[in-house]
Parts: structure tokens; sequence; C-alpha cells
């Protein structure tokens, strides 16, 4: 690292700004007794409000040495079961959420300076539903997290799996497999241009309901 480019980082890292516009409130005392049903009612403000690909999220788990480890994935669904998303199983995530099934997702929408903590257990069930030809074509090639010897090598496999897409629609990815993480504790953060931060979070009852109950920021 020369002088000259850790100077440029430091500048811009210094020159950003957070939450320097009007922000939305958060009511504690309206919100539903469900965390999916707020959770809905936040990413559809998400939305409106411009936010680019909400439905990116980050999965964190822990590996066999007990490491954590982290990634970006998207969001295929969030209802009464829980959150919804996909992978190979035999991706490093596919193979450490078989081991050690306890998991986290996280949602950051700067647009409305909204951050939302999901923990729980995660269970995988079968395939995993395929929308469009280009998830489909990279579910085709496969071997995620594998050791790769050349980019050529990879673009060679995506243009066969684009060309069997495009052909078969339909066809099975054999290792993409739908997942699901259960919930036990689900935490909204709403920032605030004063650092007064809202943070709310649901914590599962042993009756099977949730308590709620608001955190320091």
């Amino acid at each position: 690292m020369t002088a000259t480019t850790y100077r440029a980082f430091a500048d811009a890292l210094r020159s950003q700004r957070v939450w320097d516009r009007a922000l939305p409130g958060f009511d504690v005392s309206a919100v539903p007794e469900q965390p999916v049903a707020l959770f809905h009612e936040w990413f559809v403000s998400a939305v409106e409000a411009g936010q680019e690909e909400p439905h990116t999220m980050t999965l964190a788990t822990v590996d066999a040495e007990g490491l954590p480890d982290v990634r970006t994935l998207m969001l295929h669904d969030a209802d009464d079961n829980g959150w919804h998303f996909a992978s190979h199983v035999t991706s490093a995530k596919g193979r450490q959420l078989a081991a050690r099934p306890g998991a986290a997702l996280h949602f950051y929408w700067p647009a409305v300076a909204r951050q939302i903590r999901v923990r729980g257990r995660v269970s995988a069930g079968g395939p995993g539903a395929i929308r469009s030809r280009g998830a489909l074509a990279a579910a085709l090639t496969g071997r995620q997290s594998e050791v790769l010897d050349s980019v050529e090598t990879l673009v060679r496999a995506s243009e066969t799996a684009w060309e069997r897409a495009g052909a078969e629609p339909d066809a099975v990815a054999p290792t993409w497999t739908a997942y699901v993480l259960d919930p036990e504790e689900v935490e909204f953060f709403q920032g605030d241009a004063m650092r007064r931060h809202v943070r709310l979070r649901y914590r599962r009852a042993a009756s099977g309901g949730w308590t709620r109950e608001l955190l320091w920021p």
C-alpha cells in the first residue's frame, strides 16, 4: 500500500456523510405482534423510497473451525415460516448450514436509514425456485465456492449453462436447494440524525408468541 493510495482512501472515507436528510419515524407503540408483518411494511416503504435492491441481504454462518462467514444473497420470500433463500447445498454456506444450522440475516436500507437483523435456525427444503434464465444458468453452472483455475473456464461453463437454460427453462439444478430461516429474534433499527436510534427487538416466547423490547442504541 502506498501513501498516496491510503491518503485517497482516507479522504474518501472522511468525506462520507450519514443520514443528513429527512428520515421516517418509528412509532414502536403501533407495531404488529408478528415481526414478519413489520418486515413487510418496512420492505414496501424501502421500495417506495427508491431503495435499490432491497431484497439483497447478508447471511452469516459459522464454519467447521467456529469462524464466522458472511456473504450477500437474495431474499426469495418472508412469511409465517420464516425468511427464504436458496443456494447450492454443496457450497460453503450449504455445508456450513448442514453442520451448524444457526445463522443470521441482515438487511440495510440506507434510503430510509433502516436495518433489520434476523437470527434463528435454518432448515433445507426441496429444490430452490429459479425465476429467470440468468438465475437458472447460474444454478446450472454450479461448483459454487470451489477453486477455479481460470476466468476462461468459468466463461465456457457459463455459456453452456446459458444455452441449456434457454433450451430447457424447467431444467433442474440438482444441488440448488431452498432454505428457510426460522427466527428466534428479529431486530428493527431506525436510524436518527441525532444518533437517537430506535431499536426494537422481537424475541420468541416459550408460548410461541413474541415479546417486544427496546434496546439502547
